[in-house]
């Protein structure tokens, strides 16, 4: 690793009267590649959203690449203008907007959001989505993109400001196995150029193909870390053991 650009320290996150988050620890290095795993409820998908800021924690500090949020409330308007310039998130369903053409998706917020020129803004915006291996469907709306290529067009999005940490929710839940190696190339490049990335996800088969390392969440703390190799070969800690009997039991039942 070449420094940290995520520093999680008892991160801590409740709800009404269930903690979501239990003390959360956790480091991801420069051009790192970094699963999250574990069971539905875990606090996977609350502790990404904490790090890009749309979730208030109640204890604990997380820096990202410099950039520090405390406990006790949102952060402040300074603080999240410069979140916002360091990291990206790629949710689940993408969320694109519908009415508005795959290009226009990505350059809105540099627009909008961080006051870049618009000329500048859509050939930056042309030449992510190149990138990504969609730029011919630039002027397409969401509704004319098959699931890869709106999933393309939304990781295009989340970089369009350079930020150095990419967050993604499930992001092979849509794909078939061709289309979730060829999102794996493309992360790989991603991290090859410097870029760190840390995916939520219950793919092992992905995990085991493309993380730099795993992390297993139970009970809204991380349990379990090493390469994907060791954890997922011979699991030490009985979430991770649930969490790959499960998958096993869900292939064996034939809903895949």
């Amino acid at each position: 690793m070449s420094g940290l650009v995520l520093d999680a320290r008892g991160v801590t996150l409740r709800r009404g009267a269930r903690d979501v988050l239990c003390g959360v620890d956790l480091q991801v290095g420069r051009g790192e590649l970094v699963a999250l795993m574990g069971l539905s409820g875990g606090g996977k998908t609350t502790f990404l959203r904490a790090v890009a800021g749309l979730e208030a924690f109640d204890a604990g500090t997380l820096s990202v690449d410099g950039v520090s949020l405390h406990a006790g409330g949102p952060p402040a308007p300074g603080v999240l203008r410069a979140l916002r310039r360091k990291v990206g998130m790629v949710f689940q369903f993408h969320y694109l907007f519908e009415h508005l053409t795959a290009i226009h998706n990505v350059w809105l917020a540099p627009v909008h959001v961080h006051g870049v020129p618009r000329h500048e803004a859509e050939r930056r915006a042309l030449a992510l989505l190149e990138q990504m291996g969609v730029g011919a469907r630039a002027r397409a709306l969401p509704r004319e993109l098959s699931g890869g290529e709106a999933q393309r067009v939304a990781i295009a999005r989340a970089l369009a400001v350079d930020p150095p940490l990419l967050l993604m929710d499930e992001p092979t839940a849509s794909l078939d196995p061709a289309r979730r190696d060829e999102l794996g190339d493309t992360l790989e490049r991603l991290t090859q150029s410097g870029r760190t990335l840390l995916a939520a996800t219950h793919d092992d088969d992905f995990v085991r193909e493309y993380a730099d390392r795993v992390i297993v969440m139970a009970g809204g703390l991380a349990v379990e870390q090493g390469i994907p190799a060791d954890v997922l070969g011979s699991p030490q800690h009985p979430a991770t053991r649930e969490l790959l009997s499960q998958k096993k039991r869900t292939n064996g039942g034939g809903s895949g």
